[in-house]
C-alpha cells in the first residue's frame, strides 16, 4: 500500500513538471516584478529577472535568423540588451566572424586579378556594412526601442559622419585587389548620393564599379524587390555575382540567388 502510494505521488509531481516546462513562459515568469522608469526621451520598461538575459538573447537572436520578421520597435523590455550588445566587443567580434567567413570564402572562388575577366562581381549594403549608424541610435538613445524616424535619420546620413564598421575596410579593400568589381546597393534615396560618397572615402573605402541608390521609381518598390531587381539587372550585364554582404535580410531575398550570402548581425531595425 504504501509502495502504490509513493509511486502515485511520484508520478502526480513528474506530471507538473512536465506540464509547467510545457507552459513555462518568460514574460509569465516576470509579471508582478515589472518597475517602470520615465526619462526625458522616452519610458523605459526595466524588468528584474533572473532570466531576461536569455529571453532578450533568445529575441535578438531569432531576429538574425529571420525567423523574428517585421518588427517595428524593439520590445521594450530588450531595448538596453541590444543596445549593449551593439556597442560591445561581442558585436565587433561576430562582425569580425563574418568577415573570416568571406576572407576563407574568397580563396575558393575562382577569381584573381590575373585571371579575372571584370566581370566577377561583389555587392554590399552600405547601412551597418561598409558605414555604421550606431553613433545615430547612441545620439538619439533608442536602439530600437521607437520607430526610426527617417527624417531625423535622413539628416543624419546627410552629414557624412557615419564611421566605418570594424575591419570592413581590409575586406573591402581585399576583394578589390583580388579583381571582383564592386557594386554598393543602398536603400539609402538618391538625394544622399553626394554625402555617401563623401562619407564613404572618409570612412576609407574607394574604386567601387557602381553606387546604387533608390530613384522615385525605386520608392514605390519594397527594398527587397529593388535590391533583387538591381542583380537581375547585373546578371543580365553578364556579371557572376559571387557574394552580397548586408545587415538586414532585405539583402539576398528575391531572385536571382547570389552563390554567397554574408549576414552581419543587427537587431535595432527591420528593413522589409
Amino acid at each position: 500500500m504504501a509502495r502504490s502510494l509513493l509511486l502515485s505521488v511520484t508520478l502526480t509531481v513528474l506530471f507538473i513538471g512536465v506540464v509547467s516546462a510545457r507552459d513555462w513562459n518568460i514574460l509569465n515568469q516576470l509579471k508582478g516584478t515589472t518597475t517602470t522608469t520615465k526619462t526625458s526621451e522616452t519610458a523605459v520598461v526595466s524588468l528584474k529577472g533572473p532570466n531576461l538575459n536569455g529571453y532578450c538573447e533568445s529575441w535578438r537572436v531569432n531576429v538574425e535568423l529571420n525567423n523574428i520578421r517585421n518588427f517595428l520597435v524593439v520590445p521594450q523590455e530588450c531595448v538596453w540588451f541590444v543596445q549593449k550588445y551593439m556597442t560591445s566587443s561581442q558585436y565587433e567580434e561576430d562582425v569580425e566572424r563574418a568577415i573570416d567567413e568571406a576572407v576563407l570564402y574568397l580563396g575558393k572562388t575562382c577569381c584573381e586579378k590575373k585571371t579575372c575577366d571584370g566581370m566577377d562581381a561583389w555587392i554590399f549594403d552600405i547601412d551597418d556594412t561598409l558605414l555604421s549608424t550606431i553613433p545615430y541610435h547612441k545620439s538619439n538613445g533608442c536602439f530600437g526601442g521607437e520607430q526610426l524616424n527617417q527624417t531625423k535619420f535622413e539628416e543624419w546620413q546627410n552629414m557624412g559622419k557615419a564611421p566605418a564598421l570594424p575591419n570592413m575596410v581590409k575586406l573591402y579593400h581585399e576583394i578589390r585587389e583580388r579583381g571582383f568589381k564592386i557594386f554598393l546597393v543602398s536603400s539609402r534615396k538618391e538625394y544622399l548620393r553626394s554625402a555617401t560618397v563623401e562619407n564613404l572615402i572618409e570612412a576609407g573605402y574607394h574604386g567601387w564599379s557602381n553606387l546604387l541608390l533608390r530613384g522615385e521609381a525605386d520608392e514605390k518598390k519594397s527594398v527587397s524587390q529593388y535590391k533583387a531587381d538591381l542583380r537581375s539587372w547585373l546578371t543580365s550585364l553578364g556579371y557572376r555575382v559571387w557574394g552580397v554582404m548586408g545587415a538586414q535580410w532585405n539583402s539576398f531575398a528575391g531572385c536571382p540567388v547570389p552563390k554567397r550570402t554574408f549576414k552581419l548581425p543587427n537587431s535595432i531595425y527591420y528593413v522589409a
